[in-house]
This record gives C-alpha cells, structure tokens and sequence, in this order.
C-alpha cells in the first residue's frame, strides 16, 4: 500500500510517508477550548496555544486515572516493532504524546485510529459513557534532522515536569522516560 505524502482532513494537514519519525499528539475531546481565541493566527501560534493548553489539564483528565493512562499505553506497546517503531511517549491526564517511525504498509492516519479506537472502546465501557473520548484531529510533526529528533524526545518526556505534574521525568509511570532510565 503506498503512503498518501501531505494530506487533510479539514483542519491540520498531515504528512505520511513510509520510514518517517514523527511527533504525534492526540488529546481528549474535551480538553481544548472549540476554538483559539482571537489572535491565534498562524499554524506555529495554533500548535504553540494547543501545547499550552493541553498542559493546563482542562476537561475531564481521563487519563490522570491511572488504569485509563494503563490502558493507552498498553495499546501503544502493542504494535511497536509491528506496525511502528516506538522511540518516545508520554501519557499525560488530557493527552498523548509519540515519537514513532512509520512502517510500511502501515499508514499514519491508520495506526492513529486504532489507538484512538481501541483506547476509546475500553475507557468508555470503564467510565459507562458513550461520548467521543478523543478529538477528531491530531498534530504530527516529522523530524527533519537527529538534533530535531533528540530535542523532540526530551520534550516529550519532560511534559509531565514542564506541567509542574512532576520533578523527574522518569517519576512519571506513563512515559517512555521511565522505561529508558529505569532499564
């Protein structure tokens, strides 16, 4: 199956292509005001005012409950190897974050819907809601060289202090950061 290259659905644009690491961040359906206020114009304003909202844990942080967080990212584990090459995430309590490099045959907007589902389908049958868990959109960044990768995954796994969450990234349960100095 070939990759689509830079596509849209509406919103964000999305670029997939086969061997691509990318920053992939998906939050919960309540987490973000509809829209950004008055002011917040260009793509980089957006990411930076969607960032620091996400940080600010509005909505029902769902995934601060810990077998909720437990349950994405088991889902994430899951295909690692398989469909994606894991090299960072973090589970925060209003959304996700990946550093993940595509493989073939297995399209971006794929693997980001499977986690979306299947995560949906388990934390609403816990929570006995029906409600849309996620936002239909997510954001993806690919890394354009290593520094931009290295500087992206110590962001990721920093998220949790930089929110004032936590001291130590590898404090965090939900976190690539713990597996990797903990090893």
């Amino acid at each position: 199956m070939d990759h689509a290259g830079w596509r849209s659905r509406g919103y964000l644009p999305h670029c997939d292509e086969r061997g691509l690491v990318q920053h992939i961040i998906f939050g919960l359906a309540d987490a973000l005001p509809h829209s950004a206020p008055a002011g917040v114009g260009g793509a980089l304003d957006r990411a930076e005012w969607a960032d620091h909202e996400l940080d600010r844990g509005l909505g029902s942080r769902l995934l601060a409950t810990p077998d909720h967080a437990a349950e994405v990212q088991r889902c994430l584990l899951r295909d690692d190897g398989q469909r994606y090459a894991l090299a960072a995430w973090c589970i925060m309590p209003t959304h996700v974050h990946v550093v993940a490099e595509q493989f073939d045959a297995h399209p971006l907007g794929d693997i980001v819907q499977a986690w979306k589902s299947v995560t949906s389908h388990a934390i609403n049958k816990a929570e006995t809601r029906k409600d849309p868990l996620w936002r239909r959109e997510y954001f993806d960044r690919f890394m354009r060289s290593e520094a931009q990768f290295a500087w992206t995954v110590e962001y990721v796994e920093r998220n949790p202090v930089t929110a004032g969450l936590i001291e130590r990234p590898e404090g965090w349960r939900f976190s690539s950061a713990r597996w990797r100095r903990c090893a």
